[in-house]
């Protein structure tokens, strides 16, 4: 059950992208488990992927193939990991890549293969390939919600969002979707997202935009602390959009898409967190006033990854001794605890170091009993600021992770 998330609307077509989904049956009997993007041959792209050092055989393949070729088709599955599988998980993963590149006539470099599930288990080569054609021939514009849905696991809901805006002569379509709930805490992006745009950039300038967005959204959330082997990011644009194309990273029509690809990558990152396995509660996590952004970030991941902090938020109890104990322990040299203020929503619990005068029981369980929940610090260090999004812990989240093989 999601918190305070809807079921994406249409998505609006990219040209240049076409998409399909199928069903080859890879864990789960009865849905789609399978999807293919086809790019245009004029696109660009740019990429990030986990820095799990377990990282997932597709995962090495899709780097290695982006330094040889661009990308002209995508082929995710969304039963079976093909992780921890050795030189067999590649040479599986490569096998699926040259029967795609066989089928569509173009290089098996071009071939960028994405998977997300079980780890440990051998990719059921056969039953991809034997989809292949069907996803071939239904190829169509208008196919990212089928997709959106087809590379969910634990996910309860697909995540989907487009956005349109005026740069130079043209309209500038975004659509973007993504999958997760568990197994979150990207150290790049999130378990998969691909996101396109028709907006005519060039390369430099769309590598640039990718840095800037991963900062600001993917890697500012945190379900359960766990980075996957197969987190990967796909940013692609089919330059179709308009004659004028932007080069410069100073420039204001860069900065309008750059702005506008991360309103996407943010809803979409906080989409994950809001469909959290098991998750309850939706809470945002402020550190204010810090030195730099590490030390911002290095108390709202501690308090963020707090089991005992977490499940306090599970049972709307104000216990703020706990979230105290997790700002200590952040790697912060000569922390003033004597400065520091913390609020649940406009709510001061800790004032000075110490419990606010203003504060009581009853104030606080109120504040803890909503769904979205703005934890606020201000540290009275410097002028930084940081955020993150997490959830809470519940038992369902145990319990999807204990059957998450059965």
């Amino acid at each position: 059950m999601s918190v305070g998330l809807d079921h994406p609307k249409k998505l609006a077509i990219i040209s240049g992208i076409r998409l399909s989904a199928g069903s080859a049956q890879i864990y789960r009997k009865k849905r789609n488990d399978i999807a293919l993007i086809e790019i245009s041959t004029d696109s660009v792209t740019s990429a990030a992927f986990t820095k799990n050092h377990f990282c997932a055989a597709p995962v090495q393949i899709s780097k290695n193939n982006l330094k040889k070729s661009k990308p002209r088709y995508c082929l995710i599955n969304s039963g079976n990991a093909n992780a921890g599988t050795g030189q067999s998980g590649i040479n599986n993963s490569k096998t699926t890549c040259e029967a795609l590149a066989k089928i569509t006539n173009c290089d098996e470099t071009s071939v960028l293969p994405f998977s997300t599930g079980v780890i440990g288990e051998d990719l059921p080569v056969d039953k991809i390939n034997q989809t292949l054609p069907s996803l071939v021939k239904n190829l169509s514009e208008d196919s990212w919600l089928d997709v959106a849905k087809s590379i969910m696991t634990t996910d309860t809901i697909p995540k989907g969002i487009s956005r349109q805006v005026k740069i130079l002569d043209s309209i500038v379509s975004i659509t973007g979707i993504a999958k997760g709930s568990g197994m979150i805490k990207p150290d790049m992006a999130t378990m998969l997202s691909f996101i396109a745009t028709d907006a005519n950039i060039t390369k430099d300038c769309l590598d640039k935009i990718k840095d800037n967005v991963l900062k600001k959204s993917f890697n500012r959330i945190t379900v359960d602390g766990d980075t996957s082997t197969n987190d990967s990011f796909l940013l692609i644009s089919t330059c179709k959009a308009g004659s004028l194309k932007i080069n410069e990273q100073n420039s204001k029509e860069f900065k309008i898409l750059d702005n506008e690809i991360t309103k996407v990558c943010c809803e979409l990152a906080q989409a994950i967190v809001r469909d959290g396995e098991g998750a309850k509660k939706f809470i945002t996590i402020k550190v204010a006033e810090g030195q730099d952004t590490l030390e911002c970030l290095s108390v709202a991941y501690q308090i963020a990854g707090s089991p005992l902090v977490k499940t306090a938020f599970t049972a709307s109890d104000p216990n703020w001794g706990r979230i105290i104990a997790a700002i200590g322990n952040s790697k912060i040299n000569k922390l003033d605890i004597s400065k520091i203020n913390i609020y649940i929503d406009n709510v001061c619990l800790v004032e000075n170091g110490e419990r606010s005068k203003s504060y009581t029981e009853e104030r606080g369980k109120g504040v803890m009993e909503q769904d979205e929940i703005i934890l606020r610090i201000n540290l009275k260090r410097g002028s930084c600021s940081e955020e993150i999004w997490t959830t809470d812990l519940s038992n369902e989240y145990i319990k999807i992770n204990a059957e998450y093989r059965s």
